[in-house]
């Protein structure tokens, strides 16, 4: 059992990242298929499928890679808000990775969501995640 899924999940995607793999699988989960769909709208990853095997079911997730220089689209994922120590942020407050270029990853009344569509609905919530 894990303790942290979201941090597997992340760790295997910059596992992936490193070893230059073109797909990676992910046990899956609601918030997990989540924020694949976020990932996915920013144009971090290329594509994703969600199987329904077994009892919990597999996120494929196709990495982006630049094609000339193949450097990942991913420069980097960190997780902010742990088990042990919850970050909660209001929409006024919401965390900027490098001055608005990054994304932040947050958990919300009205989903999982960017920072930027969090500050248009006048929302806050759990800051899961960095990436850039």
């Amino acid at each position: 059992m894990l303790t942290d899924p979201i941090a597997d999940y992340l760790t295997r995607l910059r596992n992936a990242i490193k070893a230059k793999h073109r797909v990676v699988e992910i046990p899956a989960s609601n918030i997990k298929k989540e924020i694949t769909k976020v990932l996915f709208d920013k144009g971090y990853i290329q594509s994703y499928k969600f199987d329904e095997i077994g009892p919990q079911g597999i996120i494929k997730i196709a990495l982006k890679y630049n094609a000339v220089t193949k450097q990942s689209a991913i420069v980097k994922l960190e997780r902010v808000s742990k088990p042990g120590l919850r970050k909660y942020s209001g929409s006024s407050t919401l965390p900027r990775v490098l001055g608005g270029l990054g994304t932040v990853i947050i958990s919300t009344s009205k989903g999982v969501m960017t920072d930027k569509e969090a500050k248009t609905l006048n929302v806050g919530g759990e800051v899961l995640c960095f990436v850039y």
